[in-house]
């Protein structure tokens, strides 16, 4: 007599499902894997939270670094004549006591506007502001603002004759050329 269930070549193939598998395995495989997998995903938020944490910490460091360098700037822009001007003080004070003298005489007004220079002359040194004085110097019209020409035959052709008015660079940057006369060579 014949088996009434056909039978394929599938069924005994072991494959999960088919008609020559152990049920009891397909059972006790699926909490295991279902342990193993929800292990893994709480393991994996996990770490998700503990990056996110350090990311809006890193986040936070670079935004308070970013407001203290603004402050820095800020306060640096605000306070930068100080030093400065604190080394014109002297000179305000020369100047001030030398309006309180009753009856100056010229011998004392030229003394104490020769201080005064003075005081003001190491003020500018030790801020490297330095006085352009290019007299006999060839004509540069990046420090100078030739204001004539003039015929001296003693001095070469763009060269500088006389100075008007002193220039001045502060850290080898022109603050103000100087005003010239330059020579036409003839």
């Amino acid at each position: 007599m014949a088996d009434p269930t056909p039978h394929s070549s599938a069924d005994s193939s072991g494959l999960p499902g088919s008609a020559g598998s152990n049920p009891t395995d397909a059972a006790s495989d699926p909490p295991a894997a279902d342990d193993s997998l929800q292990a893994q995903l709480l393991e994996a938020q996990a770490k998700a939270a503990e990056y996110m944490d350090m990311a809006l910490r890193s986040r936070a460091d670079v935004e308070n670094l970013r407001k203290r360098a603004q402050a820095d700037v800020a306060s640096a822009h605000k306070f930068a004549i100080e030093g400065f001007a604190e080394s014109l003080l002297p000179v305000r004070d020369s100047l001030e006591m030398a309006l309180k003298v009753d009856s100056p005489s010229i011998d004392s007004l030229r003394e104490g506007v020769e201080a005064t220079l003075r005081l003001m002359s190491v003020a500018f040194e030790r801020h490297k502001l330095l006085a352009i004085d290019p007299v006999g110097e060839k004509f540069d019209p990046n420090r100078h603002q030739a204001i004539s020409m003039v015929a001296a035959p003693d001095v070469p052709a763009n060269h500088v004759v006389a100075v008007l008015q002193k220039g001045f660079l502060i850290n080898d940057r022109v603050l103000r050329p100087a005003m010239v006369a330059v020579s036409s060579g003839t």
